[in-house]
């Protein structure tokens, strides 16, 4: 599997292979051995996020919605780690999730949508939205109550959802391709290292329908996401300080005058 992976990629750089071609060759070559995709996205440029070509982004795009409308589980990256990705509404997808990485099914999985309005139909805001506008898209899970259009077998064990919107051009344009939410968590086996590069969590590769190649990610902190509990009006509390803790909290409290809870309503 690797070594189908590297010779590629050496293809790619010794005959100029156009990027859409590769993505159809190596999809092709994975395929044929363990039935999962691997497709590479345009690498980042020195002043932004990995780019999506008409060509190209619509090809892998499209792939990987299919991959997702078929109930499968695909891995992304997005602007702090790489993740696993299901439907949030499919109850089967969820299940192959927690069984893809060995997850526990008492930790939740978080939702991650593409546009800030789409929190308000999964999401019972107590916020004002210039909040929200303020932290995403950005590497920060803000937590409020569920509202009844989630899948009720997603996270069942609790009232409360995290929702993201990752500064990141592929996931933004998946999720408004999907319709609806991903469900989304790190794309390792659980209790193991976050991972920033595709080949760090290559032995769950057999268990994925389509792996999205967007090169290293970002600074490879690996410390994931802010999370934050806004669930409670005026207040916040801190569930995970993650590589976004102090632009985050500066935004809470000094411009919307949030102070932080201990946890106990």
């Amino acid at each position: 599997m690797k070594l189908v992976y590297n010779v590629a990629a050496a293809l790619v750089k010794s005959r100029g292979f156009h990027s859409s071609a590769f993505a159809r060759w190596l999809g092709t070559e994975m395929c044929k051995e363990l039935k999962t995709k691997v497709l590479r996205l345009l690498p980042p440029t020195s002043n932004g996020p990995t780019l999506l070509d008409e060509t190209d982004g619509a090809e892998i795009l499209r792939c990987t919605v299919k991959a997702l409308k078929e109930s499968h589980v695909v891995a992304v990256p997005t602007d702090t780690i790489y993740g696993l990705a299901c439907l949030a509404q499919n109850s089967e997808a969820i299940r192959k999730t927690y069984d893809t990485k060995g997850r526990n099914g008492q930790k939740p999985l978080a939702i991650c949508v593409g546009e800030i309005q789409d929190i308000y139909k999964y999401c019972k805001v107590k916020v004002k939205r210039e909040l929200l506008c303020d932290l995403l898209p950005g590497p920060v899970t803000l937590v409020f109550e569920r509202s009844e259009e989630l899948n009720t077998d997603l996270n069942p064990f609790t009232s409360l959802v995290g929702v993201r919107i990752p500064d990141h051009p592929f996931m933004r344009q998946l999720c408004q391709m999907c319709g609806e939410p991903l469900a989304l968590t790190s794309a390792n086996i659980s209790s193991q290292t976050s991972t920033v590069e595709v080949h760090e969590f290559q032995e769950l590769w057999p268990k994925l329908a389509v792996v999205v190649d967007g090169g290293p990610i970002g600074g490879q902190s690996r410390l994931g996401s802010t999370v934050v509990d806004l669930s409670i009006p005026g207040k916040y509390r801190i569930i995970r300080p993650g590589c976004a803790l102090s632009p985050t909290v500066d935004v809470l409290e000094h411009k919307y005058g949030l102070s932080e809870h201990s946890g106990e309503k």
